[in-house]
């Protein structure tokens, strides 16, 4: 592999290299700890899910949610309960199709990464299980003291705005998607539409019906790792 034209790899996480949503299943293991309302948590939950999977999700109302549990316990007890999460949660739902589509990248000596809307602090663990070094998240803010404040750091990790935090990734290596001659990209998601249009080989991966139809029409190649 020369230097000067690397292979970039992107993944999205959700639904993509995992057959779960990751964010939604640690709203429901808040739940089950019974440290979160739960008729009023899962309603809200689920909400945001559906409307996620139906492109018309305020990803800022989202996140005053998704990211409040996180403000209202130590950082320590949250790093319990995800270890926990991890074990219970995410190893169950870890396919061997989608760790040797990893090792295919990686053993090719590509530059990896998983970039994804869900938050950092529930993805991170996750990437390291998946073997990939290199996060693409939405971050959560976080105060002098190490803790989480509820806030969002930046701009979300979501549609547009993974080009624009993928874009300031790859200016840091010293890279950019116009100028690098392989990149791909797989999704699930017609969320991911901007950066599945910035690759140069999008990939559709367990595609919901809005990505199937439009992988077809434009003959984008279309993978289902859990079938």
């Amino acid at each position: 592999m020369s230097l000067n034209s690397p292979t970039l790899v992107f993944f999205d996480l959700d639904n993509t290299l995992l057959p779960i949503d990751s964010d939604h299943a640690w709203g429901h293991f808040l739940v089950e700890l019974g440290v979160v309302n739960q008729e009023e948590y899962e309603q809200a939950n689920n909400r945001f899910y559906e409307a996620y999977k139906a492109g018309t999700l305020n990803i800022d109302e989202f996140l005053s949610f998704a990211l409040k549990p996180l403000a209202s316990h130590p950082r320590k007890q949250l790093e319990t309960w995800h270890g926990e999460f991890m074990k219970k949660k995410i190893e169950p739902q870890i396919h061997p199709k989608a760790i040797e589509l990893v090792n295919q990248h990686l053993d090719l000596g590509h530059i990896c990464s998983i970039v994804t809307a869900t938050n950092s602090f529930v993805t991170k663990p996750i990437a390291t299980r998946f073997g990939i070094q290199h996060l693409i998240a939405t971050e959560p803010e976080i105060s002098t003291d190490g803790e989480f404040t509820g806030k969002v750091q930046g701009l979300p990790n979501f549609q547009a705005g993974k080009v624009v935090h993928v874009e300031n990734w790859l200016e840091s290596l010293g890279l950019s998607l116009d100028h690098v001659q392989n990149s791909i990209f797989y999704s699930d998601s017609m969320n991911d539409l901007p950066l599945l249009e910035k690759v140069k080989v999008p990939i559709a991966t367990n595609p919901d019906p809005r990505l199937a139809n439009l992988a077809q029409e434009r003959a984008w190649k279309i993978l289902h790792l859990f079938a």
